[in-house]
């Protein structure tokens, strides 16, 4: 490496002390922006101590400068990989966004505790920047998620680099019922697992359903009817890739014999959604889409009814209900009190009530 090139020359040396020493801010400006240049030309070249005596420079040259030059300084450092990393909290943190945005949005310096600091102390425009950035973890979006406002929480929903935690997840789609669009950023992830996108569908379908017999009052059961069958095609075409392994395991499972209520009980243990709702459904002896539809709805009646039909014990049971809690995020039931409606159910009742759900299911053809 170069002295030219590693090093300020002389002159600006100089010119760095006088303004640091009794320059006017005028000439700090002018200094910061001589300085940075030099940095940004010659970044990919500097040691670990360079970059530390820019570091020490720049925070003494922003002292007092005026917002538009800390912006720009900003702006030309953000997206440097190798950026100062001191000068690059100091901008981060700043309370003005036109200083801290590019920052918070764009660059790689910030570690993941000071991000998740401004994000906890910082307002929706600090949020918002945060939200935009390239890669997000899920500590991070369960922040921008709980404080953020609707703008913040759709761009972040919208990030395909934002990791969404299961309990980000429950209550995003919780939310979603009262919001149409973001009910839609949520069902466009790739990453969305199959039981939110289930409920997801299950929950906005009734939204269009009440808005378009709201609209057009004699098409009531006409509406009702498109409604059902567009729910049905998008759930068919939402099936994952890991939803048709599910899937493929349980039937290879079921045509071997090896597919018992014990193996279903494991996969409800371990928290296997689809697993569990293929094995349910393949003892129940019902298609998978009937028991998907059973599974997902509030009420923990569909599983009992499966159950039964199944032949299932209590203590299977109990754990297929634990595990739809779970990925719910819903309040806790009275097991007892289920356990008592449980044992109280007639298998000749349940075999009713699926027959309807199956009528229910079946969908007409195109």
């Amino acid at each position: 490496m170069s002295s030219k090139s590693a090093r300020p020359s002389e002159n600006l040396l100089e010119e760095l002390q006088a303004a640091l020493s009794h320059g006017t801010v005028a000439r700090r400006v002018e200094t910061l922006r001589r300085v940075t240049d030099l940095f940004v030309g010659n970044a990919v070249d500097y040691s670990d101590d360079h970059i530390r005596v820019f570091d020490d420079v720049f925070q003494c040259l922003i002292e007092q400068i005026e917002t538009s030059a800390r912006a720009l300084l900003a702006e030309r450092l953000a997206p440097i990989a190798a950026a100062p990393p001191k000068i690059i909290r100091t901008l981060a943190l700043d309370e003005v966004i036109e200083v801290a945005g590019p920052a918070l949005s764009k660059s790689e310096r910030l570690d993941e505790a000071t991000l998740i600091e401004i994000a906890r102390t910082r307002g929706q425009a600090h949020l918002k920047a945060i939200s935009l950035r390239r890669v997000l973890s899920e500590a991070l979006t369960d922040v921008l998620v709980t404080r953020g406002n609707e703008d913040v929480v759709q761009s972040t929903v919208g990030n395909p680099g934002a990791r969404l935690s299961e309990q980000c997840l429950t209550d995003l789609v919780t939310r979603a019922e009262r919001d149409d669009h973001l009910a839609t950023c949520i069902g466009l992830r790739p990453d969305l697992p199959r039981h939110h996108y289930l409920k997801l569908v299950a929950k906005a379908s009734l939204t269009v359903r009440r808005k378009l017999e709201a609209a057009h009052p004699e098409l009531a059961d006409e509406v009702s009817s498109v409604v059902q069958q567009a729910a049905q095609r998008v759930r068919t075409a939402a099936m994952t890739r890991q939803t048709e392994m599910a899937r493929a395991l349980v039937k290879s499972l079921h045509e071997d014999g090896r597919l018992n209520e014990f193996q279903v009980t494991a996969f409800a243990e371990q928290g296997k959604f689809d697993e569990t709702n293929a094995g349910l459904a393949a003892l129940a002896g019902v298609a998978v889409e009937t028991a998907e539809t059973m599974m997902i709805e509030s009420r923990t009646e569909g599983v009992m009814i499966l159950a039964k039909v199944a032949g299932m014990q209590w203590s299977s049971v109990r754990a297929i209900i634990a595990m739809r809690e779970k990925l719910s995020g819903g309040s806790q039931t009275d097991m007892l009190a289920l356990r008592d409606t449980y044992e109280a159910l007639r298998s000749s009742t349940a075999q009713q009530v699926l027959r309807f759900h199956r009528m229910q299911n079946a969908t007409p053809a195109a």
